[in-house]
C-alpha cells in the first residue's frame, strides 16, 4: 500500500520509440494540428456568420467540428510538448482529464452522427413534419446533449477509475487511456465495477451505431424508388456516410492496436494506429462537408473569389500609383 501514495505522475513509455525521429514527428504533428484548427475553425465561422446556414444540418455540422477541436486539443498540445521534452510524464489528475476528453470526444462524435442520421431520416422520409420536429431550438438542444451525455457517461467511468489503488506508473502509450490506467491496479478484483461500467458504455454506443445503420438502410430503401430522393440522398447523406465509415475505420484500428499492444508489433506502427482517430476524422470531416454540401462549397468559393479579387484590385492600385 505504501507504493500507492507515491504515484502522482505517470510515465508515457510509448514515446521511447520516437527519440530518433522526434524532429520529423514534431513537424508533421504540428502541421496536422494546424490543419485541423484551420479547416474546423473556418467551417464553424462560415456557419455561424452566414444566416442562410442556420439550418439543422449545418448546426449539427458546426457541433461536429467543435467536438473535433475539443478532442484534438486534449491530445496535440501535450503530445507536441512531450516530443520536445526529454521526460515524458503526465500528472495523475492530468491523465484522468486527458482520458475523459478523448473518450468523450469519440462518444460525442457517434452521438452527433446518430442525430445527423435522424435529421436526414426526417428530411427525406417525413419532409412535411421536418421543420416542426427539427426546429433550431430543438436541434441546438440535441447538439448540446450529444456532447453533455457522453461527457457524463465517461466522467462516471473516470470517477470509478480514480477510486482504484494503483501500483505502477508506466503507461505504454502516447496518451492516457482509461483501461490502461485500470490495468495498473494493485488489486485486480477491485476493477470489476470498472469492467461493468465499460461494458455498459460499449452497449450504449453499439446501440447508437445500430440506430445509424438502420436509419441509412431505411433511407437507401426509401430513396431507390424516387429520383428526387436519390438526388437528395447523394447530396446530403453521402458526407454523413463518409464520416461514419471514417469513424468506424479509425476506431477499429484503435481497438486492433490495443489488442496487439502486448504482442511483438513495432511500437511506431502501434502508436500510429492508436492516434489515427485524432488525425483522420478531424481533418477529413470538414473537408468532406466543405466540398460536398453545395451551400458551404459556394460560400467558400465566394470567400476565395472575394480575396483574389481584392488582391488584384490592390495590385492594380499599386501599379497605378507607381505611374
Amino acid at each position: 500500500m505504501a507504493n500507492v501514495s507515491v504515484i502522482t505522475v505517470f510515465v508515457l513509455s510509448g514515446f521511447n520509440e520516437t527519440v530518433n525521429h522526434r524532429s520529423i514527428i514534431f513537424f508533421l504533428s504540428l502541421l496536422c494540428y494546424c490543419t485541423i484548427l484551420l479547416v474546423n475553425v473556418s467551417l464553424i465561422v462560415i456557419i455561424i456568420l452566414d444566416n442562410s446556414l442556420h439550418e439543422p444540418m449545418y448546426i449539427l455540422l458546426c457541433a461536429f467540428c467543435m467536438n473535433g477541436l475539443y478532442g484534438t486539443t486534449g491530445f496535440y498540445p501535450k503530445f507536441l510538448w512531450d516530443l520536445l521534452s526529454p521526460v515524458h510524464v503526465i500528472s495523475y489528475s492530468g491523465c484522468l482529464v486527458q482520458a475523459l476528453v478523448l473518450y468523450s470526444f469519440v462518444c460525442s462524435d457517434l452521438s452527433i452522427l446518430a442525430v445527423m442520421a435522424y435529421d436526414r431520416y426526417l428530411a427525406i422520409c417525413r419532409p412535411l413534419e421536418y421543420h416542426s420536429v427539427m426546429s433550431k431550438n430543438r436541434v441546438t438542444k440535441l447538439a448540446f446533449f450529444s456532447w453533455l451525455i457522453p461527457f457524463c457517461i465517461i466522467a462516471t467511468n473516470i470517477y470509478l477509475t480514480s477510486r482504484v489503488k494503483l501500483c505502477s506508473l508506466h503507461i505504454d502509450k502516447l496518451f492516457c487511456v482509461n483501461w490502461s490506467i485500470v490495468q495498473l491496479a494493485c488489486f485486480p478484483e477491485e476493477t470489476a465495477i470498472n469492467g461493468i461500467g465499460a461494458n455498459i458504455t460499449i452497449i450504449i454506443y453499439v446501440l447508437h451505431g445500430l440506430f445509424i445503420v438502420w436509419s441509412y438502410l431505411y433511407l437507401i430503401k426509401t430513396c431507390i424508388s424516387s429520383l428526387e430522393n436519390r438526388a437528395k440522398f447523394m447530396q446530403t447523406c453521402v458526407p454523413h456516410l463518409t464520416s461514419l465509415f471514417t469513424f468506424i475505420f479509425t476506431v477499429l484500428f484503435d481497438v486492433i492496436a490495443l489488442r496487439l499492444a502486448s504482442k511483438n508489433f513495432p511500437q511506431m506502427l502501434l502508436n500510429f494506429m492508436l492516434i489515427e482517430f485524432l488525425i483522420i476524422p478531424p481533418i477529413m470531416n470538414p473537408l468532406i462537408y466543405g466540398f460536398k454540401l453545395t451551400k458551404i462549397r459556394n460560400k467558400i468559393s465566394g470567400v476565395v473569389y472575394f480575396q483574389m479579387n481584392l488582391r488584384n484590385k490592390r495590385k492594380l492600385l499599386i501599379n497605378h500609383l507607381k505611374f
